[in-house]
């Protein structure tokens, strides 16, 4: 499925030309992330190359929000999504408002394409690049919006599906992928810029500030990965019980308290949140020519301290907005009380609730500080060292978080079903042992390994094609 997204990622609209976009951004290798670069990046590149994926699982994203906001201060919603099955609603109703997401912002995009693509691409000039669109304007309206639409649906099935049957967040995979899929131009456009000759354009780093930089992307890297996996371990103490001859209970044991509980969450809603209205605005600005929207969407674009200052501010209120969803500290105390727990030094009941409340307050302050300083850490080494956003973008940012959070949890999963399918327990001397995929639902052997791997001979050979495929395809591009 994350084959066939990517597949999608490539495939321009019927009736668009993507040469004179290409052209273009070519052009603009050092053009800022702004609205359209973070879209653009979140969309795994299908955006500028005008692709029938070029909405991405963002209109979905942005639903859940949502949905979510709503859920939290709509009563009705509440009990709903509390009934028998009243998930999947929240669900269905999730994605009704993404299918009208996606044809609004789809109309927006395609009249901005096809009427003023000067005002969405600052700089483009039809004379210059030539035309994007090359069929029946109307016709191209209709048939693009529909494409669109049923891009991002055909990915938000793609994304259910992994996470029903995959490992992982579907749509957070399908994000990730996207943003990674930018790594080989990044570090292309890195080379090129170190082995330029002295003098001429792109010669911008030495030797000197390559070592540099790669110290301060493994700081930044290592740094997201301790604070996302950093832990308050608060102690637990349970009290003996005498149950007849047994006594039960008597253990100590701990209570993890995440440092960055919502983990990339924040960043998300922060980006999404500021996202949509300067898309809107700009589509707005493209598909009618009023310069107010533009100058509207170029405040809330990168580069304004107005950006900074509200998607610093989302962040932290995301941030204590999605614990307090996620984390019930008065729960957690009377779940205690039930077991005969108690943290030592604290009375059970609401004395240990305000005690969890007051410690998660801070630990929520010093995650949310951390995404903000991360989160602008790429518009920094932009902005004031001169570094193509291209390279940047991986130094921090909405997308390297991402991409770490995600590429951690999978981890995780993964661990956790190897873990399930091959450990043999406590009653069979504790040993792990290699298995095959278990046909029929019994243990694997050595002959499962081998009738495994003749069965996906197949497989294999198959993808080897279609990447012979797509290497000839790529050099005849080329030449």
């Amino acid at each position: 499925m994350v084959f066939v997204a990517r597949i999608g990622a490539n495939i321009p609209l019927p009736g668009l030309d993507p040469k004179p976009l290409y052209d273009f951004f070519l052009a603009q290798r050092s053009a800022s992330g702004g609205l359209v670069g973070l879209y653009d990046m979140f969309t795994g590149g299908a955006f500028l190359k005008g692709a029938i994926f070029g909405l991405g699982v963002m209109p979905y994203i942005s639903a859940s929000i949502i949905l979510q906001l709503l859920t939290a201060v709509a009563p009705t919603l509440a009990r709903i999504q509390r009934e028998h099955g009243g998930r999947q609603r929240i669900a269905q109703y999730t994605r009704y408002l993404t299918v009208l997401i996606c044809v609004i912002q789809g109309m927006l995009l395609v009249l901005a394409l096809a009427n003023y693509p000067e005002k969405l691409f600052i700089g483009f000039d039809k004379e210059v690049y030539g035309d994007i669109v090359v069929m029946h304007r109307g016709m191209f309206f209709v048939t693009s919006t529909i494409f669109l639409t049923a891009g991002t649906m055909i990915l938000t099935w793609f994304g259910e599906r992994i996470t029903q049957f995959g490992i992982g967040n579907g749509v957070s995979i399908l994000i990730t992928v996207g943003i990674l899929s930018s790594l080989p131009k990044a570090i292309s456009r890195l080379f090129e810029m170190l082995y330029s000759p002295l003098g001429t354009e792109g010669s911008l780093l030495g030797f000197p500030q390559l070592v540099m930089m790669t110290i301060l992307l493994l700081m930044v890297v290592s740094s997201m990965v301790a604070v996302t996996q950093a832990v308050r371990k608060i102690p637990i103490q349970y009290a003996k019980q005498v149950i007849g001859r047994k006594v039960i209970g008597g253990q100590a044991s701990v209570l993890p308290l995440k440092v960055n509980y919502a983990g990339v969450m924040p960043v998300i809603f922060a980006s999404t949140i500021l996202m949509f209205p300067q898309q809107v605005l700009a589509y707005i600005g493209g598909a009618t020519g009023i310069s107010f929207f533009q100058k509207l969407a170029y405040i809330l674009s990168h580069g304004s301290y107005v950006y900074y200052t509200i998607y610093g501010t989302l962040i932290l209120a995301f941030s204590y907005f999605w614990v307090s969803i996620m984390f019930k500290p008065t729960q957690v105390a009377d779940d205690l009380k039930r077991n005969s727990g108690y943290i030592p030094g604290i009375r059970p009941g609401p004395a240990t609730a305000e005690f969890l409340d007051f410690v998660m307050t801070r630990l929520t302050l010093a995650g949310a500080i951390f995404l903000t300083i991360i989160a602008l850490l790429p518009d920094l080494l932009y902005f004031s060292f001169g570094i193509p956003y291209s390279i940047a973008m991986f130094f921090g940012g909405t997308g390297t978080l991402i991409s770490v959070g995600v590429i951690l949890e999978t981890m995780k999963q993964m661990e956790v079903h190897l873990i399930e399918r091959n450990y043999d327990g406590f009653w069979a001397k504790g040993k792990i042992k290699t298995r095959a995929l278990p046909s029929g639902g019994e243990q694997g052997t050595f002959r499962d390994v081998t009738d495994f791997a003749s069965r996906t001979k197949k497989f294999w050979i198959a993808i080897g094609v279609l990447l012979l495929a797509g290497l000839v395809s790529l050099f005849l591009r080329k030449g």
